[in-house]
């Protein structure tokens, strides 16, 4: 990505020049207006000086190794302090599966070093790649990776589990890279700055990110698509058809990290079409199809790479023994029919559908910081008449008689229009996860992280307002504040001040997060919203468990998976001598992680214990989360009626 951005700088002429021309809409004020103008008889500073003095942060721009170099310090803090805030976090549910899974993947690595020939034989690919295989194998393969090298062989970590949370937190540093790369070739430095810090400061997203999961992972993998197949349908440059194949091998990646970026090929197509309606018409009046390369390549070179890196998919993978679906028809029919599972929201358990279409609408407005809810309004509200420019190709489709005439006037093209369509792009690969919600049976169990793959659109469009509000304050300050970019950074700092506290605030508790509109986590108890899930929270009682259980005393842990119990225990986070036992009544302590549909535990507690007493409670701003109850026989007390 670095190397052919670099290369792509020479492009910035072209769209510098695009963008002097005068133009009274919004897409030309935001990359072309400036606020401070060298006299000319400033002399042109040289060396470093003068290139700081070329890197407009007003402007939208081809990033240059600059660009890059910013966008790699915000991966490496942003990873630097998921590490460092991951030990107080408990391993959740999932993550206890994936460690399982990357262990069995690590000894077939092992197997492929010494001898690849056995390593490849299907009996040994099924022995070792069996484990989770409704699953893809990218990130587990990397937490394998990440496990074998970094904890078992060179110690670089202290415990195995952050070792194999590694790869995941690096996802989510490469997708604030990433998304202000995006921002600079779409609005400017600073629009790209700010959208890429909103996105890492959503309390829910930086939660994620800490996990051996794969949903901050496939949100980087998507936008790293999105970016290839925008580079690759741009004429003017001369890698479009490199980044064409690009496209091809990033969705397969994508692919093997989750499922749900099966659906960008039709994403792509839907933008050519709205973008390129033009050429699209007159190809197809001629029988022909106009579609872009980079599907062509997705569907070919990203099914091919899919299959390779999977290695349980290299053995029937369209069709088994007897007839039977093969591999592929398999995996995509576990997460066509997937399981429900419990989730509540405004006080109502949701089970099975039909689930409220309201759901992610709510969820965001309740989970995203609002300062950068304001400014993707404002971002969103200031792109429409680009956005509509953008759009206009498809007049195509309406007859010219009458009063449609207008609308193929609008259809002309005009030297000021971006011919990538990016507001189209943005919105369509940000809106397309939700779309799948307009439906009433598409699962809501996963909470907000089931659209992560939209957060850096929003981000990117909430950059875009930042962008507007800044050019408003320059204005309003008419060079008074100096140097110029005082000002905006101050803003700037003031507009992220709020998503900053509230994602500190929300640790280690990301789950139950909610931010003011919601009235905080006490608002959203009220509300009857979902506090946890995943059973992370067992994480949170270290000190008191290591303190209070007696020697080789016996823990009830509720909804903690063992293996993710058992990874706390070998990291040192609980002592070793702890036993999980999975009644109640042979419990020394009894946990309770607090959802709608596990109240039932609490009465199952108290009926086996014969008291209701607690023995102590994890909240967050007031709000139980994780309770527990002590066995009388701890204390020698007796059994109460």
């Amino acid at each position: 990505m670095s190397a052919a951005d670099t290369n792509a700088s020479a492009e910035a002429p072209a769209e510098t020049a695009a963008a002097a021309e005068p133009t009274k809409s919004t897409d030309q004020e935001i990359s072309s207006e400036k606020t401070e103008e060298k006299t000319p008889s400033e002399p042109e500073p040289k060396g470093l000086a003068g290139l700081f003095a070329r890197w407009d942060w007003r402007e939208k721009s081809a990033p240059i190794w600059l660009d890059h170099a910013l966008g790699f310090v915000l991966c490496a803090l942003y990873v630097l302090l998921l590490i460092r805030t991951a030990r107080n976090l408990g391993y959740a549910r999932d993550e206890g599966f994936y460690f399982d899974a990357a262990r069995s993947y690590a000894r077939w690595f092992d197997l492929l070093a010494t001898n690849w020939r056995e390593a490849v034989q299907r009996s040994n690919v099924d022995a070792f790649w069996t484990v989770n295989h409704e699953h893809p194998a990218l990130m587990k393969s990397l937490f394998a990776l990440s496990w074998k090298y970094l904890y078992v062989k060179h110690r670089v970590f202290a415990e195995a589990g952050t070792a194999m949370r590694f790869p995941g937190m690096v996802m989510g540093g490469l997708a604030l890279w990433l998304v202000y790369i995006m921002g600079t070739r779409a609005y400017s430095r600073r629009a790209g700055l700010v959208a890429a810090l909103s996105l890492g400061f959503m309390p829910r997203i930086f939660y994620h990110s800490h996990l051996d999961c794969f949903d901050v992972p496939v949100t980087f993998w998507w936008a790293l698509v999105v970016y290839c197949y925008w580079r690759s349908i741009d004429e003017t440059n001369k890698s479009a058809l490199l980044w064409g194949v690009l496209t091809g091998v990033a969705w397969g990646f994508a692919l093997n990290v989750k499922f749900n970026v099966f659906m960008l090929p039709v994403v792509f197509l839907i933008h050519w079409f709205v973008v390129r309606g033009r050429n699209v018409g007159d190809v197809a009046r001629k029988g022909g199809i106009s579609a872009p390369v980079a599907v062509l390549s997705m569907l070919t070179i990203g099914i091919a790479t899919f299959i390779a890196l999977w290695p349980w998919m290299w053995f029937d993978f369209l069709m088994g023994e007897g007839g039977r679906p093969g591999r592929l028809g398999e995996y995509l029919g576990f997460h066509w029919n997937h399981p429900y599972y419990n989730m509540e929201f405004f006080g109502h358990n949701y089970f099975r559908p039909p689930f409220p279409r309201s759901y992610p609408y709510m969820m965001i407005l309740f989970t995203v910081p609002a300062v950068t809810l304001v400014l993707f309004f404002v971002g969103f509200a200031s792109r429409v008449p680009s956005l509509l420019r953008q759009s206009a190709p498809l007049a195509w489709l309406i007859p010219p008689v009458g009063p449609f005439k207008r609308a193929h006037d609008f259809n002309k093209e005009r030297a000021t229009d971006d011919p990538l369509g990016t507001d189209v792009l943005f919105f369509g690969a940000g809106y397309a996860i939700l779309a799948l919600w307009l439906k009433p049976n598409t699962p809501i169990f996963g909470g907000t992280k089931h659209w992560f793959t939209a957060y850096p659109f929003l981000a990117l469009f909430a950059g875009a307002g930042f962008e507007v509000i800044a050019r408003q304050l320059e204005r309003a300050l008419d060079g008074r504040v100096r140097p110029a970019w005082l000002g905006w950074t101050a803003m700037a700092s003031l507009l992220l001040a709020p998503s900053l506290v509230q994602t500190a605030h929300s640790h280690p508790f990301g789950l139950s997060q909610y931010t003011p509109l919601a009235g905080g986590t006490p608002g959203a108890a009220d509300y009857g919203m979902n506090r946890q899930f995943w059973g992370f929270t067992t994480g949170s009682l270290t000190g008191y468990f290591n303190e209070r259980v007696p020697q080789n005393g016996a823990v009830y842990i509720h909804d903690t998976a063992w293996p993710s119990w058992e990874m706390m225990q070998s990291d040192g986070r609980f002592r070793s001598d702890i036993r999980v036992v999975w009644e109640i009544s042979p419990a020394d302590y009894s946990i309770v992680h607090h959802e709608l549909h596990m109240m039932e535990v609490d009465a199952q507690i108290w009926t086996a214990y014969g008291q209701a007493r607690l023995s102590h409670v994890v909240t967050h701003d007031g709000v139980p989360i994780v309770s527990v109850y002590e066995n009388p026989r701890v204390r020698n007390e007796g059994r109460q009626p």
